[in-house]
């Protein structure tokens, strides 16, 4: 058992860390980007960009073992809820998660969305 929590641990750390070093990246490019922090079934994702049109990126960050689907629903409930708690507008809210590919820069991450979102097009 302490083995698996020792793991979780790590996991947790690395997690925190991918996510620190994206911020701080996107920050150093001049992005106006900041940390958010809920969590559990009202959860808003993990970092936010403001951007100069007056709308917001969400970002859940990854660095797990990449499985886009499940990681696109969790990006997509949490752009709900960030909307939700804010009373924002969800057409001003967009979403992505960004994985961390091993042995690589923030900069050499993976962007995943959907075709729908990445296109603006209206939900089937």
């Amino acid at each position: 058992m302490t083995n698996v929590a020792s793991r979780n641990r790590s996991n947790r750390r690395k997690g925190a860390q991918w996510e620190t070093d994206l911020r701080e990246g996107l920050r150093a490019a001049g992005e106006d980007v900041e940390s958010l922090r809920l969590a559990g079934a009202e959860d808003e994702g993990d970092l936010v960009v403001r951007e100069s049109d007056g709308g917001f990126l969400l970002i859940e960050a990854k660095n797990a073992k990449f499985e886009p689907g499940p990681f696109l629903d969790e990006a997509m409930r949490e752009r709900e809820n960030f909307s939700k708690h804010r009373g924002i507008e969800p057409d001003l809210v967009e979403s992505v998660v960004v994985v961390k590919r091993r042995g690589k820069s923030w900069r050499k991450a993976f962007v995943l969305t959907t075709v729908e979102e990445y296109f603006d097009l209206d939900p089937e």
